[in-house]
């Protein structure tokens, strides 16, 4: 009797703490995944009384994820959550370290809430820069060498940071100050539309996910109708991209970012077949035996002119797109202090890159289209 009635005690006992076990779990699982269509980079789980940020590629061939706690004051959070920073939201008062971030705070409408940005002159945007000539936002140095003391004294709310690696000392001593650093890797991203699928991170921080949503469809949108576009031209021309530096020509990989706009653009690139990550330091000897009949030449570095193309070397005169003035360059367009609004802007609004290469490889399909980013090179 003393055994059965052992026996039924801890069958009881067992009764009594699985329904709380069970109820912790499904508290922590009543989370909603944000949809995520191209981006590969990171993920958005809201729950009930927060938010998790799963950023998954803060730079190339990162060996750990980075998961951020975004929560509203007096938030509950479940004990036991891991997480490696927690940031208070709606963000009021933001620190970001790329150009490629100030489109989303535009577009979200929360520019104002910028505080402090490394390199204010390469801003391009006409908005921003309102802010900082009116003394807004303050100057922070260099991103590799962030004023951390400036940095500091702004007490933002979080700063969203980029990194070739996880060797970054400014942000280790911003962080022992208290301050949430969040990595954000849209720069990672191979796909168009995965980069611009970013403003959905900066949307979490910020309670703005619809908006964010809806922003993101509208690119997707007029990118899709671009590309079918594209698809209706009689002819694919070959294509070189990249530039010279240092006896180096730097070539994106067939894999690349560059490369996916001009296939999307219908037409082919010369080194499409290639795969990697950065980009292709390769001889002009071998880009001139593999590319000299080329049609086009895009991105063609810091050139804004032929003048300067042959200054540099008259060897780029036996390229077929040089000898047709069909070279263009992303360098020609630049804000009020010398920034180049394609490096800027071009991440975001993908839709706007390939309609100009649309317009460069089958003008007849767009033949009043006025440029946003390329432009051809000057006499």
């Amino acid at each position: 009797m003393k055994k059965i009635s052992f026996l039924l005690l801890l069958i009881t006992l067992s009764a009594c703490k699985n329904p709380e076990k069970k109820e912790k779990s499904s508290y922590l699982s009543e989370g909603e995944k944000l949809e995520i269509n191209y981006a590969t980079g990171f993920e958005i789980e809201n729950f009930e009384h927060y938010t998790i940020v799963e950023v998954k590629t803060p730079w190339p061939n990162a060996e750990e994820n980075f998961r951020y706690l975004l929560a509203e004051e007096d938030a509950k959070i479940p004990a036991g959550l891991e997480y490696d920073q927690k940031v208070k939201i709606p963000v009021e008062q933001i620190v970001v370290t790329s150009t490629t971030h100030i489109p989303a705070l535009e577009t979200l409408e929360v520019e104002s809430s910028l505080k402090g940005f490394p390199g204010l002159d390469f801003i391009s945007s006409e908005k921003t820069r309102k802010l900082i000539d009116a003394g807004e936002i303050k100057e922070l140095g260099k991103n590799e060498d962030l004023n951390t003391e400036v940095l500091i004294d702004l007490q933002p709310d979080v700063v969203i940071g980029f990194a070739i690696n996880g060797n970054n000392t400014a942000f280790e001593t911003i962080r022992k100050t208290g301050i949430p650093v969040v990595y954000n890797g849209d720069w990672t991203e191979e796909s168009p539309l995965g980069k611009a699928e970013w403003i959905k991170f900066f949307g979490a921080f910020f309670n703005k996910n619809q908006e964010a949503e809806i922003i993101f469809n509208q690119i997707t949108t007029t990118y899709k109708e671009a590309t079918e576009l594209a698809s209706t031209a009689r002819e694919s021309p070959e294509v070189l991209s990249g530039s010279m530096y240092k006896d180096q020509w730097y070539m994106p990989y067939g894999n690349s970012w560059t490369a996916r706009f001009i296939k999307d653009a219908n037409a082919n690139y010369v080194y499409a077949e290639t795969e990697g990550s950065g980009s292709m330091a390769l001889s002009f000897e071998s880009v001139l035996a593999e590319a000299q009949d080329a049609d086009y030449w895009i991105s063609a570095g810091q050139f804004t002119s032929y003048k300067e193309l042959f200054a540099d070397s008259q060897h780029y005169r036996q390229f077929e797109a040089v000898k047709n003035n069909n070279v263009y360059s992303v360098s020609l367009v630049k804000g009020a202090t010398g920034g180049v609004v394609y490096y800027e802007l071009g991440p975001q609004r993908p839709d706007l890159v390939l309609k100009d290469l649309i317009s460069i490889f089958h003008p007849d399909l767009m033949p009043a289209y006025q440029r946003t980013f390329f432009k051809a090179l000057e006499e």
